[in-house]
């Protein structure tokens, strides 16, 4: 390949370079913003500058040092040029790709584990290209690989769980027996202490993991806080254990507040700082190679890369520059809010919909678990267990679940204790050199919090455990499909060159915009105008009003997905039909969870309407749910008929399901005028057409039974045929029991006067 190509392959690894910061910033935000945003310590607002600020310091501040993509992971010397610029453009590609998907699913994972295996995987695939073309040993792979590095990430995933769980559960269990939910009513000392522990723990973290290479303190400083970090720790505890008790005392600052602010700083600026490697680390040692063979006049396939050991210091406008863009994505992704709040979720207090499904393995762990909390319940005197029951309860007995949103999803107390242990655990890895994760140990910890303070009930924990197993999984499945794809992107480069790179390229492009755009489509359906919503009025009154809108929704859609199942039998469109199933699948699923809500529901209403507005809320959602069943019924049974190759529905057939489909069409667009623009005088004349309806379902019925006796041959087409109608008489009586529930229970202003019922 000429000098061209490698110019464009460095020009491509800028672009990918901005690209990598753009995704890896939206999955690796989950690591700072959790607690703040978790706890709402302060406005969304102030939390972005507060994290902006902290990945700008820590961005500027970082020593620069790209070590990971140089070496460590491979031997630079046992490559040439050509073939470090295929590892690197692979591991790009792969990287780009790989946490693009984990961000359209909301998954936090990994940059570094990511990186590292990637660089791995692409060097093995190259290695291997190299030693088969030498008729080498598989085992001279050693020379070009070192495989402890991969053996240290594995064992950093399992430390991260395991150690950042356990001790964030035990720190959160203790804190909370000291310090309960009414944490504002205890002595000032208390909130003093906590502020020392913390903050202490917060400062050594910023020394000794955000700013360990940094050059803004004097090298005596970093030596005493090395050397003596137990000297340095107690003179900290006690200096800001002062100032914490002398804030909270006189001038009523709220310690815990100040505790998360300076966490969520420091956890940034470590990220910027540290992190960078992850986002702009290959390009950077891709433009030294570069820069290192053009001027040596040396073929690219013979210029040995032994340049790639030598440390060399990133310019401060690179830095600078990644920084901004860093705070940009903060600021602007909304993949970013969509992993942080799949952490938040998972930690958070109170019930509510779950985005995981439970599972085998998520059921026989909870079981597990409240045995052996029964069984140490035995153990624990009673009265011991009741004090410590005090302090986890909750000072407010019901909040709407509408309402719930606008809550924060923990308290600050255990926010704080997040990034205290958060920041503890990895300053300890760092100076003791144990390969922990940052994202891992942020994670955890606030798993390992949640469920020492008892928000993962009865309710909620076989969920919850199977959102934990989930990402876990994710952690694993970053470094299988990191080396396996880089591995093959690799080696495709390698084969064919030029061509292949720009293809790839293509691909990635391609790629990342189907996922941009299916994520904001994904978004505006979760925000779409046609959900149903769940009722907040408490009043009977203002419960009526606000499920007309629902119903009168319902019922469009209703219509719809009735016409789009009888035009998809009538055309044997199989595609059409898939799509109607998908339809009334997100419409029961909505009617579900109108009825998950039915508890916050009644919870919300007002004494004198409790009866009344129960009574008719729970028998609306029996109707609506009627008449999704008959659609769903309908639908499906559709699907399977074509699906299943049978016989097409006869002429005749056709015909008298499309005259019903015209005769439900005008009835479900009279209602659905009615509820929408509330026009209830109406509904005793639409009652009034009950019984013409069933009269034209049954004519359609007998008109069948005369066909089987005389001309019909198909056994599957009556089977179908008999089920359509049926199902559509049922759903006929749901939309005429929806207008007959208005009809008795609107108010008497609104609706006229009352006449007999058919």
């Amino acid at each position: 390949m000429g000098e061209n190509i490698y110019i464009f392959m460095v020009i491509a690894l800028a672009i990918l370079a901005i690209t990598d910061l753009v995704v890896g910033v939206s999955n690796d935000a989950v690591n700072f913003l959790n607690s703040a945003i978790g706890s709402k310590a302060i406005s969304f607002k102030t939390i972005m500058i507060v994290a902006s600020l902290g990945i700008a310091f820590g961005a500027v501040s970082s020593s620069g040092m790209m070590e990971v993509a140089r070496k460590g992971i491979f031997n630079p010397t046992e490559f040439v040029f050509d073939e470090i610029m295929i590892i690197f453009m692979a591991v790009m590609i792969t990287d780009i790709l790989l946490l693009d998907f984990f961000n359209t699913l909301g998954m936090p994972t990994s940059t570094t584990v990511s990186i590292v295996f990637e660089l791995l995987g692409a060097a093995v695939a190259i290695s291997l290209v190299k030693i088969i073309g030498v008729d080498g040993s598989i085992s001279e792979l050693g020379n070009y690989i070192n495989t402890e590095k991969a053996t240290q990430i594995i064992l950093g995933i399992l430390l991260s769980v395991f150690i950042a769980f356990t001790i964030g559960a035990v720190v959160q269990f203790v804190s909370r027996i000291l310090i309960s939910f009414k944490f504002r009513e205890q002595p000032k000392y208390v909130e003093g202490i906590f502020g020392g522990v913390a903050i202490t723990a917060i400062i050594y973290f910023i020394l000794v993991k955000g700013l360990k290479s940094a050059d803004l303190f004097d090298e005596a400083l970093l030596d005493f806080v090395y050397n003596s970090p137990i000297l340095f720790l107690l003179g900290n505890f006690v200096i800001w254990s002062f100032i914490s008790w002398f804030f909270s005392t006189f001038l009523r600052w709220n310690i815990y507040t100040v505790v998360i602010v300076l966490g969520t700083f420091a956890l940034a600026m470590a990220f910027a700082g540290n992190d960078l490697v992850n986002f702009i680390g290959v390009p950077i040692a891709a433009l030294q190679s570069f820069q290192d063979w053009q001027g040596s006049g040396i073929a690219a396939s013979e210029f040995n890369m032994k340049g790639l050991t030598a440390a060399v210091q990133t310019p401060t406008l690179l830095l600078l520059l990644s920084g901004g863009v860093m705070v940009v994505t903060l600021w602007f992704s909304s993949k970013a809010k969509s992993v942080v709040k799949t952490s938040v979720d998972l930690a958070r207090q109170d019930e509510g919909d779950e985005r995981f499904q439970p599972n085998y393995l998520s059921r026989q762990i909870v079981k597990l678990s409240v045995a052996a909390v029964e069984s140490f319940s035995k153990v624990i005197p009673t009265s011991i267990q009741s004090k410590i029951d005090k302090q986890f309860v909750v000072p407010y007995t019901y909040v709407p679940k509408s309402k719930l949103q606008d809550m924060p999803a923990f308290d600050l107390v255990r926010a704080a204790v997040n990034l205290m242990v958060a920041s503890v655990l990895i300053s300890i890895a760092t100076s003791m050199k144990l390969p922990l994760s940052t994202t891992y140990v942020t994670f955890m910890v606030a798993m390992g919090t949640s469920l020492a303070d008892r928000a993962w009930g009865a309710e909620s924990a076989v969920y919850r455990v199977a959102g934990v197993l989930n990402v876990i999984g994710g952690w694993f499945f970053t470094a299988f499909s990191a080396f396996t794809a880089a591995a093959i992107i690799a080696y495709i480069l390698h084969l064919g060159g030029a061509v292949s790179l720009i293809i790839l390229l293509l691909l990635a492009a391609t790629l990342l915009t189907r996922n941009y755009l299916a994520h904001n489509k994904k978004t505006k359906v979760i925000k779409a105008e046609d959900s149903l919503r769940r009722a907040e009025s408490s009043s009977i009154q203002g419960v009526i009003e606000e499920s007309a809108d629902n119903i009168a929704n319902m019922i469009k859609r209703s219509n719809r997905i009735y016409t789009g199942a009888i035009n998809g039998l009538a055309k044997h469109d199989l595609e059409a039909l898939k799509k109607n199933n998908k339809g009334v699948s997100k419409m029961s699923k909505e009617i579900e969870g109108l009825q998950n809500n039915i508890f916050y529901f009644i919870k919300n209403l007002d004494d004198s309407s409790v009866g009344g507005a129960s009574n008719f809320y729970i028998a609306l959602l029996g109707h609506l749910q009627d008449l999704a069943q008959s659609l769903e019924y309908i639908s499906k049974i559709g699907h399977k008929h074509v699906n299943n190759n049978h016989k097409k529905l006869k002429y005749n057939q056709i015909k008298e399901l499309k005259d019903l489909d015209i005769h439900l069409e005008k009835l479900l667009g009279d209602t659905a005028e009615t509820f929408s623009s509330r026009s209830f005088e109406r509904v005793g004349e639409m009652l009034g057409t009950k019984n013409a309806y069933f009269e034209l379902v049954d004519n359609k019925i007998n008109k069948q039974v005369a066909r089987t006796r005389t001309e019909e041959s198909s056994p599957k087409n009556t089977t179908l045929y008999f089920s359509i109608l049926t199902e559509s008489k049922d759903l006929i009586k749901a939309a005429m029991n929806l207008l007959e529930l208005y009809y008795t229970e609107h108010d008497s202003s609104v609706t006229p006067a009352r006449i007999e019922k058919n």
